[in-house]
């Protein structure tokens, strides 16, 4: 490689190279020539430029590859800037001819598609001293966009962008011709086409100003459109477009406004002397609100395809506007934001209380997402202490003003009640951000609550009247954020509601209203350091068992109270168990009167009552059931025989109830459906947290329950469930595509995404996530169990509350019910079905074998995925408990139902199918076993030429090797990286070759020293990989980065030697991560970051630690989350080794290489301590703690 470094390129070395090694050593010289020519003096360079220029001339006739492109067009341009311009004006001519060439086939796509690419460079790069030739290149461009395939009409629009961006306002002349065609561009059916035509006219923007002047409202609509069938990548790019778009409006605005001041003329000239008119920010917010609540409906006159179906805007249309309203602040900045918080907190809010935001209550839930992602990006992410303070009055004043605009009084009830309706969900979004900045200011946030003339506390307190149960949830929520923040309100607080509820037990909106407020409060002192005195606990209770007790004396009040009395003693349970065991008595007798206790006295419960009476009935043994489950997560230490033996009592009789209910559902329809599904899902959520065994009597009941769950056969809707994801491996996110990706944007973007219910979690969904901790290790005891006086407490050092008041700070988001039941029925089948006898698995297994033959399409689909889901399950739990499967029969039974579905259509099924292969052949632990399944597929996949038979058995041999590791499965390692090699190279069907590249990174993870064999095989198809494939193949590129970071751990420490040997794979390693880190996508550059990370584990001598921390440190202020994080992992890792070199190069880092960063004399410490501020992912804040 060091013959490569020359300025020259050293022909006679690259001749005597094999074949495959040439593209290499070409990609070295021209990364060496990008590094010296900056460098070299003038005299050198004047003497070799025209032989430079020659042999780079040559390259682009030679087809060259992605990367190698771009670096020939960097250094031709570089060497035109730093060296003479006389050959510049022929290399632009030699460019546009190979343009004009009318040869379209694929073997010259390469060779125009470098010439684009070196126009690019060059205009970009040298700007108008490239003269008035871009009118002839920007001609022909358009020229050769008209027939062009994919590839090229990405590469014509990046190009068109450089040329924008390199010449300015100089080619005014062409800048309608360049966004007639990138308007098309916009609308293409490729999604990475969309994403280059957005970038481009974003960059016009700077230099076109007829963009945001005459074309605004058409180029808004535009936009809208091309949200339509969009992808994550795509909305990202249209929303900077638009978003940015409508700042400049207003930086326009504001300019004309500052000079109206100053006293000089207000006209705005534009090119010939027209006046233009200036955009107000009600037309610019205008723009945007169109968008999310009609798709731009408005101005589409008669294009009304982009409306999918009639229940209102598009889904990806209010998500990308979304995107494009923070945009839109970001660009204005904080300042801006300030001196407009009252204005744009109006518009968002009115936002979501339009009746064209929530069609739906699923809708509504969406809209409220989108809302709430909107206002913590701004106000959450933008705004210091001060102005968020200003923000929490605004939002305080709001809610006053919508509250005082309800009508109470019943006569009004029918006008006022849609409006009511709708107003709710502002009240929610208002509240539930109001929630976040009093957890964000902490203890500063006393100022507010001690505020006489805001009285935020009685404001939020007059929501919990509402009529609709959602606008109470966000309001209780609300104060159990303002305890949290300042622990003396929990206190007075209790006393109030306690009061409250005594004095209006007649009205079930202050019922339902109080006694949630109560349960939060409750739910919050695990987070206050001091706790609460032990005597609230019991006078909680009195009150909640009062409320039970008069349930019954009056039938108007009776399902608010047993809801509220229950509800309140499930939060007791949180108060931790020195509060609890005093009560327990009483609990104990409760739950025994809740449910019949006897079959004869269910048998004449089920004779007499009507549909109201069991709804009464059910939602009580619900609640008793949520009490129970409470009592189980936060007192496991109170659990005894004697105890398990006494709640089984009343289990056993909630099941038999359940088993026998189908005649009181049929008898009263669809009005019991959702009760009784909430007393199931209780049940199920009590029985996870006691023993396996416990139930083992009433087995076959429970499992007939479960398996009827979660295979739809009592439900006609194609309900699945949300757990598919989690149970597969993390890192089959890749294969998956970008439903998995880690973004900030996950929140909104979940909302699209295919059979999965993620983005539709509410609060209203299910009250007691309230009080529950935000995951099970959250038990909220009293201080060390030894305080006497006080109750709740956190049970830590600081930094583990600091993170527990992190997560507090997240609203929960409780599932559909529909889909909650199905998530606790897999869960809970998992944890028994090892516990389970031979003949009834293989019932199960047949029985699922049977149910996804007898449904059809979608129904299918939804049906395999929660059997699949509850497969996983079982093997995970058989695995832990280290339980056979069974015998012979049950063996083949589920293997013959998983092989069936490695062939289905859908990806996620395909990739579970796989899962579920890889932990079906860890449990059985018989190598003939697992060899019979790695020859099946085998077979397979040399026969097969279809892409799902391909990728589904890639994938089976990845996940065989993952579970059965590196020593049972090495018999078949060489036929398993020979026919994955081969499907790598696949270049027909990019999807085959990224399964096949995965599974390939799988197996080198699991073989350990035994693939060290096939290392030096599988870096060269790497290589090549990354130097042929087309970069709009993010999923390929970023699983070649996979396996070359499996790669790098295979070798190890042998990464250390000295021999010729290993420098060239040394080499090729860096060579491989340079490739990576050269690629757009934040998600391959986060693979070329875990390669560098990889490789400084090994060798890190051979990292250049001044060229790797800039990159770093840079990328600390970029919009991707995951690069953030991957980010601020490697710099962890370095710190380990090079603190203070890694310190004292971020110090050397000057404002021009970091544009979005402001390294401070605290240097990197200070930088990542600000990270504290914004960043909420866990894992990420462990790496800067450390």
């Amino acid at each position: 490689m060091e013959l490569a470094h020359t300025l020259i390129l050293n022909e006679d070395a690259l001749k005597q190279l094999p074949e495959h090694k040439r593209p290499v050593f070409e990609l070295e010289w021209l990364r060496y020539l990008e590094k010296a020519l900056p460098l070299v003096s003038k005299a050198e360079i004047k003497a070799s430029q025209k032989k430079l220029v020659q042999q780079l001339s040559e390259r682009i006739q030679g087809a060259p590859g992605p990367p190698i492109r771009k670096l020939i067009a960097s250094a031709l341009a570089t060497l035109f800037s730093v060296g003479d311009t006389f050959m510049l004006f022929d290399t632009v001519n030699a460019c546009n001819d190979i343009l004009k060439n009318k040869d379209d086939s694929p073997s010259y796509l390469p060779t125009k598609l470098a010439a684009i690419c070196v126009l690019g460079s060059m205009y970009e790069k040298l700007g108008r001293m490239m003269g008035r030739t871009y009118e002839d290149t920007v001609q022909i461009l358009i020229r050769t966009l008209r027939n062009a395939e994919s590839q090229a009409r990405i590469e014509i629009m990046h190009t068109l962008e450089k040329v924008s961006a390199g010449m300015g306002t100089a080619i005014a002349n062409v800048h309608k011709d360049i966004y007639k065609a990138a308007k098309h561009c916009l609308l293409d059916r490729v999604m990475a086409v969309r994403v280059a035509a957005a970038r481009c006219i974003l960059k016009m923007i700077y230099s076109a100003p007829f963009l945001y002047q005459t074309e605004l409202e058409s180029l808004g609509t535009l936009c809208f459109r091309a949200f339509d069938g969009s992808n994550y990548e795509v909305r990202c790019a249209v929303a900077q477009l638009l978003g940015t778009l409508l700042a400049y409006t207003q930086q326009l605005a504001e300019a004309a406004t500052s000079k109206k001041k100053q006293g000089q003329a207000v006209a705005i000239q534009a090119g010939k002397g027209a006046t233009q008119r200036l955009v107000s920010l009600d037309e610019a917010l205008g723009i945007l609100m169109s968008g999310f609540l009609r798709g731009g409906a408005s101005f589409l006159k008669g294009t009304g395809e982009i409306i999918k179906g009639s229940s209102g805007v598009n889904r990806e249309v209010r998500v990308g506007v979304t995107h494009a309203y923070v945009v839109f602040v970001q660009f204005m900045g904080s300042v801006w934001l300030e001196r407009q918080l009252s204005t744009f907190l109006a518009h968002v809010l009115d936002l979501v209380a339009n009746p064209k935001a929530a069609c739906s209550h699923v809708d509504a839930v969406y809209s409220r997402k989108c809302i709430s992602f909107i206002l913590r990006s701004t106000i959450g992410k933008m705004l210091g202490e001060k102005a968020q303070s200003a923000a929490c009055k605004e939002l305080v004043h709001l809610v006053a003003k919508q509250m005082n605009s309800i009508d109470f009084n019943p006569e009004n009830a029918k006008d006022s009640n849609q409006e009511t309706l709708f107003s709710q969900h502002l009240l929610v979004c208002a509240l539930q951000e109001l929630s976040s900045l009093l957890i964000g200011l902490g203890t500063t946030a006393q100022n507010l609550l001690g505020d006489q003339s805001l009285q935020a506390i009685d404001a939020t307190c007059a929501v919990l009247v509402h009529p609709c149960a959602a606008a109470r949830l966000a309001a209780a929520w609300c104060l159990r954020c303002a305890c949290v923040a300042v622990p003396g309100q929990i206190t007075p607080l209790i006393d109030r509601f306690v009061e409250a509820i005594e004095q209006m037990r007649s009205s079930p909106e202050a019922m339902a209203g109080y006694s949630c407020a109560l349960a939060a409060i409750l739910g919050s002192v695990r987070y206050s350091p001091l706790g609460i005195p032990h005597t609230k606990g019991k006078v909680v209770f009195n009150c909640a068992e009062e409320l039970l007790r008069s349930a019954s004396q009056n039938s108007r009040m009776s399902l608010h109270r047993t809801q509220a009395g229950w509800l309140l003693i499930g939060a007791i349970m949180t108060l931790g168990s020195p509060v609890v065991k005093g009560l327990l008595p009483r609990m104990l007798l409760l739950w025994r009167n809740s449910f019949p206790r006897s079959n004869k006295e269910l048998e004449s419960e089920k004779a007499r009552g009507d549909a109201f009476t069991w709804q009464v009935t059910l939602e009580g043994r619900a609640g008793a059931l949520s009490v129970m489950h409470s009592f189980l997560l936060n007192c496991p230490d109170l659990l005894n025989e004697d105890i398990t033996r006494r709640l089984l009592t009343p289990i056993e009789s909630a099941l038999a109830m359940l088993v026998n209910l189908a005649s009181v559902l049929k008898s009263y329809g669809t009005q019991l459906k959702a009760p009784a599904a909430m007393v199931r899902l209780r049940l199920f959520e009590t029985l996870t947290l006691l023993p396996a065994n416990a139930l083992e009597a009433s087995y076959t009941h429970l499992l007939r329950m479960l398996v009827s769950e979660f295979t739809l056969s009592d439900n006609a809707a194609n309900t699945t469930n949300s757990l598919l994801r989690t149970l597969c491996h993390g890192d089959d996110s890749i294969i998956l595509g970008t439903w998995l990706q880690e973004t900030n944007h996950r929140t909104i973007e979940d909302q699209l995404q295919p059979n999965s219910a993620a983005g539709s979690g509410a609060l209203e969904h299910d009250p007691c996530c309230l009080y529950r901790p935000r995951s099970a290790q959250g038990n909220g005891s009293s201080s060390n169990g030894s305080s006497a006086t006080s109750t709740g407490g956190s049970n830590g050092g600081g930094g583990s509350n600091i993170q527990q008041i992190s997560k507090a700070q997240q609203c929960p988001g409780p599932l559909p019910l529909g889909v909650a039941v199905i998530d606790m029925a897999v869960t809970l089948y998992g944890t028994i079905f090892p516990k389970v006898a031979n003949k009834h698995r293989l019932q199960m297994l047949e029985h699922f074998t049977e149910c996804i033959r007898q449904a059809k399409s979608s129904r299918q689909e939804a049906v395999q995925m929660n059997i699949f889901t509850a497969l996983l399950c079982a093997l995970k739990n058989l695995t832990d408990s280290k339980t056979s499967l069974g015998q012979e029969d049950v063996r083949k039974s589920a293997t013959a139902l998983i092989l069936a579905s490695l062939t289905s259509a859908n990806s996620t099924i395909r990739c579970a199918a796989g899962e579920a292969l890889g932990r079906l052949a860890q449990v059985v632990g018989d190598s003939h076993f697992t060899a019979e399944l790695a020859q099946n597929s085998f077979d397979k996949l040399k026969s097969a030429r279809d892409v799902v038979t391909r990728t589904g058995h890639s994938h089976a041999l990845g996940c065989l090797h993952r579970y059965v590791g590196g020593m049972g499965s090495s018999q078949h390692l060489s036929t398993s990286v020979s026919i994955l090699l081969a499907l790598g190279q696949d270049s027909a069907s990019p999807v085959v070759q990224a399964w096949s590249l995965y599974a390939l990174a799988q197996i080198a993870d699991s073989g350990g020293p035994m693939f060290r064999g096939y290392v030096e095989a599988t870096l060269t198809l790497c290589l090549k990989l990354l130097l042929t494939v087309p970069h709009a193949h993010v999923d390929v590129h970023q699983c070649v980065g996979r396996v070359v970071n499996a790669l790098i751990t295979t070798v190890g420490p042998e990464l250390q030697g000295g021999g010729g040997a290993v420098a060239t794979m040394r080499g090729s390693f860096l060579c491989s991560a340079a490739l990576l880190q050269s690629h757009s996508d934040p998600l391959v550059q986060a693979e070329a970051i875990g390669c560098l990370q990889q490789l400084h584990l090994f060798a890190s001598k051979s990292l250049q630690l001044e060229e790797l921390v800039p990159t770093l440190v840079g990328m600390l202020a970029c919009n991707y989350f995951i690069l953030r994080k991957a980010s601020v992992s490697c710099l962890r890792q370095l710190a380990h080794r090079e603190a203070k070199e890694v310190c004292e190069l971020a110090l050397t880092i000057n404002a021009e290489q970091l544009t979005d960063l402001v390294i401070t004399e605290y240097g990197l410490p200070g930088l990542l301590f600000s990270l504290l501020d914004t960043e909420t992912d866990a894992e990420m804040l462990r790496n800067i703690h450390v």
